[in-house]
């Protein structure tokens, strides 16, 4: 199966710096205003995800979820959450660190498409 959403080592390494200080971790990426087009990450269960998400998958052990009004536009790509310096304007857990996620993407080939992982709903 094919990943819809990949972590650069940067990226993966501070996840693992915010589990230890936070515990379990959740990714969301809703599309909206302000930082809402970058993926934030939240301790588990703080963003309540709901009928209007999907889960992509997994990254770092961290269930990475999307609005569904936002999949309809990546649903093509693959997504690589990665890791830069700087502030976001969000309440992503990275941001006191004086970092910020971002996605990098790559669009699907035909023969990938249909190899997908595929995805989860909330409950």
């Amino acid at each position: 199966m094919i990943a819809r959403v990949l972590i650069t080592p940067e990226a993966f390494d501070v996840v693992e710096d915010l589990k230890e200080k936070h515990g379990p971790l959740m990714f969301h990426q809703s599309g909206g205003c302000c930082d809402g087009s970058s993926p934030m990450c939240f301790e588990k269960g703080e963003f309540r995800t709901g009928s209007s998400d999907v889960c992509l998958g997994t990254v770092a052990g961290c269930d990475f979820w999307m609005s569904k009004d936002q999949f309809e536009y990546w649903k093509h790509t693959q997504l690589t959450v990665d890791v830069t310096p700087g502030r976001g304007a969000s309440f992503s857990l990275e941001i006191p660190l004086g970092l910020r996620f971002l996605i990098r993407s790559k669009v699907f080939t035909d023969e990938e498409e249909v190899q997908l992982e595929p995805l989860r709903y909330s409950e």
